[in-house]
């Protein structure tokens, strides 16, 4: 979507904000939480094509989980905002030759899951299920799946998770509505009424849910690995994650970008599971 259609959409609201803050205020809120692809591709099909595929529930919504056997560790896989379980088909393979038993699941509103609107609460919920069924032993997820994970963990603290991988991960809310209020041009009803809107639904403001601060009560081993010109999350997000999270090392990178889709990485990633 180019900036000038983003801008005019933003300008629409806030004009009908003027007559209904509440109606544009949920208008931008659905705006937010509605991805407009990551529903898989003919190509991304064949990634997940070898894998067994199962399907769990969580309030009424289902949750799409594949699985390559393996007799070694119980990984799971959690992708980020639009996108789906082919985005680790970068790593899958040197994961399989390690032997480990691979875990992956769709997030909310993506590839095979259920549900029309994503976020990282509602993310971890459905990890929550798979984690139980599959008890992992190391989490690895990008962005928004990162966060989420953090969220599970802080939630639920599942005893079999030892190791956590945070890869390009946001480290509060407050930094990701930032962000979407900026790049919208949202007015202040609107802005407001976004944080009004998350504490109402939720019992919690916006920077209650900051997975830095989470990670505090987190006792599995952490590896942070993010890309200083990340431009879709702020390097500063990694520094203070890596503040927060005492028992976690942080991995700078620069020119991998928010994917950090890097074959020099999985062996880092991968001496780290199994240290």
């Amino acid at each position: 979507m180019s900036s000038f259609v983003i801008k005019s959409i933003g300008k629409a609201l806030n004009a009908t904000s003027l007559i209904s803050s509440k109606y544009a205020t949920k208008k931008a809120i659905h705006l937010f939480a509605t991805p407009r692809k990551g529903r898989y591709t003919e190509d991304q099909k064949k990634v997940i094509a070898s894998a067994l595929f199962e399907e769990f529930t969580y309030d009424g919504m289902d949750i799409a989980t594949y699985r390559w056997h393996g007799k070694g560790k119980t990984i799971l896989l959690l992708h980020g905002w639009e996108s789906n379980v082919s985005r680790w088909n970068y790593i899958l393979e040197d994961l399989k030759a390690e032997g480990y038993n691979i875990i992956a699941l769709d997030g909310p509103a993506h590839g095979r899951s259920g549900g029309k609107l994503f976020n990282a609460v509602l993310y971890s919920e459905y990890i929550n299920v798979v984690a139980k069924k599959f008890q992992p032993e190391v989490i690895i997820g990008h962005s928004v799946g990162g966060m989420a994970s953090v969220f599970f963990m802080h939630n639920y603290g599942l005893a079999s998770v030892k190791k956590l991988v945070l890869l390009g991960a946001p480290a509060h809310f407050t930094g990701v509505f930032a962000r979407y209020k900026s790049m919208m041009g949202y007015n202040r009803r609107i802005s407001k009424g976004i944080d009004n809107l998350v504490l109402e639904r939720y019992g919690k403001p916006v920077d209650y849910f900051s997975a830095a601060n989470f990670t505090e009560s987190i006792e599995a081993k952490g590896l942070i690995i993010h890309d200083k010109i990340d431009r879709i999350i702020p390097f500063e997000d990694a520094l203070l994650l890596a503040k927060r999270y005492k028992n976690a090392k942080l991995i700078k990178t620069e020119g991998f970008g928010h994917s950090l889709k890097d074959a020099s990485l999985t062996p880092k990633i991968i001496g780290f599971i199994n240290d």
